[in-house]
């Protein structure tokens, strides 16, 4: 009976276990790295990060006897056009609050540094901040607590470790602190509910890599703490905290919680298979 523990009745591992075994492989690889960082005194990058997480989870599929594609989506057109609609939600994502805040009149804005170079570092912080998370976050532990737990439960127990790599990011003091804790529970929520939709990490990409990039980049805002040189200056008038979101960004004011929910909601609700169908029909007629 006890073995039932770790094997399914078919002699195969259970789900969780392989969320056991992917940390711990990630940890095999990580306390080393940690180690050579210090002795050679180099900086552990969010590439080396992203590298680091593909690795494992190639080992872990590989382990499971099962393409890379199972994780990633199958690299097809539909693929493309899901990236492409994540990459429009994540603009909207963004744009909608600060549209709303600057016709209020709580925003001013400047030119503040346009460059190629700008854009250049801009793509690749966010790329490759958002292809590591998302390995991570709805990659191979998310698929597998999807199959052990079922969606909601998996969804919460993510969105929890999610918001634990995000809580002492610089700027979370106060009513901020609060707002953008909430914001980044919902924010993988809504970044879930995109995988779960598609069945691939396309959506989620997207949306994740142009909500970070049109925050920060485009907008000039800090994102999640963070402050690099963006295309635009925004400047407050007065505006308090929970308006402006502070130095963590937009994304832990009022209005940047308030259109994460309704995204949120509104890809919950909306059936992309119905909209396949259209399609087909469409071109049948």
């Amino acid at each position: 009976m006890a073995i039932h523990v770790f094997v399914t009745p078919y002699n195969k591992i259970r789900n969780v276990w392989w969320v056991v075994i992917f940390f711990l492989i990630l940890t095999s690889f990580l306390f080393p790295l940690i180690i050579l960082a210090d002795r050679f005194s180099f900086e552990i990058t969010m590439l080396h990060q992203l590298f680091l997480i593909l690795v494992v989870s190639i080992i872990c599929q590989l382990l499971r006897r099962k393409p890379i594609s199972d994780l990633t989506g199958k690299f097809n057109f539909d693929w493309i056009k899901q990236l492409y609609t994540g990459l429009m939600i994540g603009a909207v994502l963004m744009g909608l609050p600060v549209l709303l805040l600057t016709i209020l009149g709580y925003i001013h804005w400047q030119v503040d540094v346009f460059s190629f170079s700008t854009l250049a570092s801009g793509i690749q912080l966010f790329l490759f901040a958002a292809i590591a998370e998302e390995l991570l976050f709805r990659g191979f532990m998310f698929q597998r607590l999807i199959h052990a737990f079922g969606n909601w439960p998996a969804q919460i127990l993510v969105a929890g470790l999610f918001l634990l790599t995000h809580i002492n990011n610089p700027g979370m003091t106060g009513i901020v602190k609060t707002l953008a804790g909430i914001n980044i529970f919902t924010a993988s929520i809504l970044f879930g509910i995109a995988f779960i939709k598609t069945k691939s990490l396309a959506m989620p990409l997207g949306l994740h890599f142009m909500a970070n990039f049109m925050q920060g980049t485009v907008l000039g805002f800090g994102v999640s703490g963070g402050k690099d040189p963006g295309l635009l200056k925004p400047g407050f008038d007065n505006a308090p905290v929970w308006l402006s979101g502070g130095d963590f960004g937009i994304e832990a004011s009022l209005f940047g919680l308030t259109f994460v929910i309704l995204i949120s909601v509104f890809l919950y609700l909306w059936n992309p298979q119905k909209d396949k169908t259209k399609v087909e029909t469409l071109k049948m007629e």
